[in-house]
């Protein structure tokens, strides 16, 4: 082997592990603090192994409050976004180049909007209208971006799709809603999946557009933000983790599963 191959297979592997454990590395002194006695989060100096932290998150009613409000805030912001960025996408796909390109922009143009202007502006107008804040509001403010999101990753699958599949079954009868059921659903589903997985994590995860919106309502992350202020323990990572292992265990699951039927349909083939 040449030894510029040498230094090139030398800088790849010193990247690829700068790279995980610059994503992983945090996540691990996380965890890590989850176990150490100390009632700040932290790893250094660590004061013995315990697992009591897990007890006070049981015990913290006023956390599991807020991590069920964003939960139903993230399950309302699906049922909004989806529906509406596919509607979106399908038909920035089917518009002619020319006209493509200006509703693009628009389109996307919440996504460069900073989250602040975006809680500020929609609690300014619904105010108007005598609406205050609270989870309508959140959804609302939530949606106005994450929409942006799933039409992009909904546009990108249509990128691949074959309008003769639907030429097709216009010629023998089906009507445009049984095309869209039975032939362009199916071909969305992978997309569709990942785009409401996504919508539930930047939901969830936000925080700007949150805090102005929010009413007497308190999300998670606005909750963890007020720990922070008054007094954040361990209890929050304990919480952190079981959320990151529940995702982990998830993805191989779904990863699992989809090997599984990748090998059905190829004995089947």
């Amino acid at each position: 082997m040449r030894a510029s191959d040498v230094i090139r297979n030398a800088l790849f592997a010193l990247y690829f592990v700068a790279f995980f454990a610059y994503l992983f590395l945090p996540l691990g002194i996380m965890g890590a603090a989850t176990f150490n006695e100390s009632r700040f989060p932290t790893v250094t100096p660590w004061q013995g192994t315990t697992l009591q932290w897990f007890n006070e998150l049981w015990a913290d009613a006023a956390m599991w409050q807020s991590l069920w409000t964003s939960v139903v805030i993230a399950f309302f912001v699906v049922l909004v976004s989806l529906p509406i960025g596919t509607a979106a996408a399908l038909v920035l796909t089917s518009l002619h180049q020319k006209a493509r390109g200006p509703l693009y922009a628009v389109m996307v143009s919440p996504l460069l909007t900073p989250g602040v202007v975006i809680g500020i502006a929609t609690l300014v107008l619904w105010r108007q209208l005598g609406v205050g804040g609270g989870v309508f509001l959140i959804v609302v403010a939530q949606s106005s971006y994450i929409i942006c999101y799933v039409m992009l990753m909904i546009a990108a699958r249509l990128q691949r799709f074959d309008r003769t599949q639907e030429e097709a079954a216009l010629g023998l009868g089906a009507s445009k809603f049984m095309v869209f059921r039975r032939v362009l659903l199916p071909f969305l589903k992978p997309a569709l999946i990942a785009a409401a997985f996504l919508a539930v994590l930047q939901s969830i995860e936000n925080y700007n557009t949150t805090l102005f919106v929010r009413g007497f309502d308190t999300p998670l992350t606005v909750y963890i933000a007020t720990k922070v202020r008054t007094g954040l323990t361990p209890a929050v990572n304990a919480l952190a983790l079981i959320m990151i292992t529940a995702s982990i265990l998830g993805a191989i699951a779904y990863e699992v599963l989809r090997r599984r039927e990748a090998r059905r349909k190829a004995n089947l083939a």
